[in-house]
């Protein structure tokens, strides 16, 4: 794992805190995306055939990955980002950002997290403090924001700066792609690795529509290299035109993508499959493709 003085600074963590209790203070939070990613989740651990005596949520921004993981007998413990509400019900919480994990190794057989993994500095370092989290053959999955997720609104942004200001500052983070996270998890040492996306499209009435959502799921612009100051009213309004034109569809309504990026893995375990050991195979690929 790198130090903390190497690893490069993308996101402001007291930034996150603000836009976090800024979306709670709303009192109706957009959550209509993490309770897709919830039922998800649902669906994916009932087609695991065994039982998860203690299990983690890992950041999961609202208690609704913890009140379905609740659900079922055992002892769940609930890690909340600052700014997040801890939420009542029956789990242990624990208050930390993911960067530093206080957590115990080797004393959950499940975690999960949802749309929280995306915010986070050092991604490899975080997953490998939950890989010893995990019991050999714990299971981890976890859904962030990921792949091409608001890239109408980087693309009407960033003409829009270089139209008006005559150069453009970063407004929205980085996001991981799919490949990359089949490769962090081998990297932080899980077996097994499995990674797809589930694509959806919002449609707002307009840009606006859509910047007030992200407010209220705490997600405005996070990033430490952010511009600092207001953001000019006509690179705004000039924003709001180009995602309009290029963006509309034929009712006038407005597209947003967001890519759910879903990524699985297992402590290895010695009674887990594993590859055949090269050479070993009993008929050749020839042998096998001849017609009969």
């Amino acid at each position: 794992m790198a130090s903390a003085s190497s690893i490069p600074r993308l996101f402001d963590v007291h930034a996150l805190t603000l836009h976090a209790e800024r979306a709670i203070r709303l009192n109706q939070p957009a959550d209509f995306l993490l309770q897709r990613a919830a039922h998800d989740l649902s669906d994916r651990l009932a087609v695991v055939l065994r039982d998860f005596e203690h299990r983690l949520d890992l950041g999961t921004p609202l208690p609704l990955a913890a009140s379905m993981l609740a659900q079922k007998p055992g002892q769940l413990t609930r890690l909340v980002q600052p700014g997040w509400p801890t939420g009542n019900g029956p789990w242990t919480t624990v208050e930390s950002p993911l960067e530093t994990l206080p957590l115990t190794p080797e004393s959950f057989d499940l975690a999960v997290s949802l749309l929280a993994l995306q915010s986070v500095d050092d991604l490899p370092g975080t997953l490998i403090q939950l890989r010893r989290a995990l019991k050999p053959d714990g299971l981890f999955i976890a859904c962030l924001l990921g792949g091409e997720t608001l890239t109408e609104l980087r693309q009407s942004f960033l003409e829009a700066e270089i139209a008006v200001e005559g150069g453009a500052s970063p407004r929205v983070a980085p996001f991981a792609d799919l490949r990359d996270c089949g490769s962090l998890l081998q990297r932080a040492g899980f077996a097994l690795p499995v990674t797809d996306v589930d694509r959806v499209i919002v449609r707002y009435s307009d840009p606006f529509a859509l910047m007030r959502d992200l407010r209220a799921m705490g997600a405005a612009n996070p990033l430490a290299e952010r511009r600092r100051g207001f953001l000019r009213r006509e690179t705004l309004m000039k924003a709001a035109q180009i995602y309009a034109q290029r963006f509309s569809d034929d009712d006038g309504r407005v597209r947003a993508t967001f890519d759910l990026v879903w990524m699985s893995g297992w402590v290895p375990h010695e009674s887990q499959q594993k590859p055949l050991k090269p050479g070993s195979a009993k008929m050749s690929l020839a042998e096998a493709l001849k017609p009969k």
